[in-house]
């Protein structure tokens, strides 16, 4: 099995679309999850803003099942992540019902807040994973933790750093979002690397590749020893960069020792 990770949001319209025709005859052989919440024109693929109603999510749910050609996703999930535990929960009873109806099998937040993973995590049978920003240098322990009380799954945003812990060092244009990066995005400035940032992937690339891994390869790897929960969802633009992602399956988790080393290097960035 493999699982795509796709939206419905900021024009992934055409994703959907292509991911369709690719699984047109092998649905049964892929993990679809998806997200909802935010609005965008499918046309121009213009952000509009964000809706977390009811009848919005089972809206852009037919949209998207429209899209991939299917009849169900596996997971189906809120994609917004400073959304106010009560509006969340709202929503909890029209996910059960679509999971009543076959039309998603399970439902999670994309958050980074642990108090609203938990509140949502509780709230309902068939929540099962909860997508927060993980990587080896951004370690969110208490979403984790959650993910652990509650049985749910760990899927990683960003675990590459948004390109950073590839070890690509070129000037990025103002038409990528790391070219003129929100405040959010904390590992790149003007485009380049942080040099904060850039030092500490330096500082640890001989223990993320000492076994012959990419750094790339070293960084996922990482994950997969942080947690048996942890599933990360790298972005790619190329087939090299998929068939490097796909590669940190055969060399499993980061070792024992590599692991350790890594922990040590960085150890006044882990929670107290």
């Amino acid at each position: 099995m493999t699982l795509f990770d796709t939206a419905s949001n900021y024009g992934a319209g055409h994703s959907e679309r292509i991911l369709g025709r690719a699984l047109a005859s092998r649905r049964d052989r892929a993990v679809i999850a998806t997200k909802f919440g935010n609005v965008s024109d499918e046309a121009t693929r213009r952000a509009l803003g964000t809706e977390a109603s009811p009848a919005f999510a089972v809206r852009s749910l037919e949209d998207s099942l429209r899209r991939l050609g299917t009849d169900h996703v596996d997971l189906y999930q809120l994609h917004i992540n400073a959304l106010p535990v009560p509006a969340a929960l709202d929503l909890v009873g029209t996910l059960e019902d679509l999971v009543d109806q076959g039309k998603i099998r399970a439902y999670g937040w994309s958050t980074d807040n642990p108090a609203s993973a938990e509140a949502f995590a509780a709230a309902g049978a068939h929540c099962a994973a909860i997508q927060h920003d993980e990587s080896v240098l951004s370690d969110n322990a208490a979403v984790l933790a959650v993910c652990d009380r509650h049985d749910l799954a760990s899927l990683n945003r960003g675990p590459l750093a948004m390109g950073l812990l590839t070890g690509s060092t070129r000037t990025l244009d103002a038409d990528d979002v790391r070219g003129r990066p929100p405040e959010w995005l904390q590992w790149f400035t003007d485009g380049r690397p942080t040099p904060r940032w850039a030092a500490r992937v330096e500082q640890v690339r001989a223990a993320l590749t000492a076994d012959g891994r990419t750094l790339a390869q070293g960084a996922l790897g990482w994950l997969l020893a942080r947690s048996p929960r942890t599933v990360p969802i790298p972005g790619l633009r190329t087939v090299a960069q998929a068939e490097e992602n796909l590669k940190t399956l055969e060399r499993g988790p980061l070792s024992p020792e590599a692991y350790a080393e890594v922990e040590h290097l960085l150890a006044d960035l882990r929670p107290a």
